[in-house]
């Protein structure tokens, strides 16, 4: 069983071993109320599955949420989910399930862990000891693969490389750090930086679903001033458009040569919105790459997109929860 928790949506399914899913449902995330609003439709979702003939099968449940996220104690407080602080959301959720009658043991891991844990099970870093992982949207989390295994950390942040700083004099960030990979390569900071630089959203531009609010280069509606609207404008070779993205693939290229040249991963696996962008991104990741990664075991590191794109976050919560329970558990 899994349950994905984000700022838009809260999303949950059965995720079948070869990695298919059954009985998938979703409620939306709500805005303005509480947090036993939000718990609420947590609840709605788990009663959802209940009703699925699959339910008396499930044997283990993973949670995967926004973040900052203490796997540690079980609870989030996520960024975009402002009624949420210290939530004890494994707990609760455990609860949930009880009561239900699946008294199943639960995993919680941030959604960039969950992403890594799904693109190692089913996605590009599948067949990759050691891997990084990156989630690049409103913000920027990830994940590590380390000697095939999982690595989340103590409080299940390993790998957050949004916070890494590749800019000694850079702007302050949320996290009260300066110049972090977030600050700069976020769908928000692209749109930020080329507002602020005089681009003016083009009639052309397009914006992503969820009304831009993940920072997605996708097609959509006109004039979009996020990050979506940045990737069609520097598609169309606009050059404060290109200048972003080049600043932000330069960022996200010294973090994950930092990342690569600390515990010698050998793929970077990038997704989130920001990453539909394809080339406009891609390409001075690269680029930059060649200039941060210089040392031999790193040189021939690997930047893809992620395979698994708005699947990810059920299926890494599955395979997280595969991943993060201890051999001894009765349902690993």
């Amino acid at each position: 069983m899994a349950i994905d928790i984000g700022g838009t949506k809260i999303a949950g399914a059965l995720v079948h071993p070869d990695g298919t899913m059954s009985a998938t449902t979703r409620r939306a995330t709500p805005r303005g109320g509480d947090a036993e609003d939000v718990m609420a439709a947590v609840a709605e979702v788990v009663a959802d599955l209940s009703r699925s003939p699959l339910w008396p099968f499930a044997v283990r449940c993973g949670i995967g949420s926004a973040g900052p996220v203490d796997t540690s104690r079980g609870t989030v407080s996520p960024v975009n989910i402002g009624a949420w602080r210290d939530f004890p959301v494994q707990e609760r959720v455990a609860a949930e399930l009880a009561a239900r009658g699946a008294d199943l043991p639960t995993v919680l891991a941030g959604d960039g862990v969950a992403m890594t844990a799904a693109e190692h099970w089913l996605g590009a870093a599948r067949g990759h000891a050691n891997a990084l992982c990156l989630v690049v949207s409103t913000g920027v989390g990830g994940g590590l693969i380390l000697n095939g295994r999982l690595h989340p950390g103590p409080t299940g942040n390993a790998g957050h490389i949004g916070h890494i700083s590749v800019a000694f004099d850079g702007e302050p960030c949320a996290c009260g750090g300066h110049g972090c990979v977030e600050s700069i390569a976020s769908g928000t900071a692209i749109a930020r930086w080329a507002l602020a630089q005089g681009w003016t959203p083009s009639a052309g531009s397009v914006r992503s679903g969820r009304d831009g609010a993940d920072g997605a280069a996708g097609p959509g509606t006109a004039r979009d001033a996020t990050a979506a609207g940045v990737a069609a404008s520097a598609a169309q070779g606009d050059p404060v458009a290109r200048a972003a993205f080049d600043r932000a693939g330069r960022a996200l290229a010294a973090g994950i040569a930092a990342g690569a040249t600390l515990v010698e991963t050998d793929i970077a696996v990038i997704g989130g919105g920001v990453a539909a962008a394809g080339d406009v991104l891609f390409g001075p990741i690269r680029a930059h790459l060649a200039r941060y990664a210089t040392l031999s075991f790193v040189q021939n590191l690997q930047v893809v997109p992620a395979a698994l794109g708005t699947h990810a976050g059920l299926i890494g919560a599955a395979a997280a929860a595969t991943m993060l329970l201890p051999p001894s558990s009765p349902a690993a």
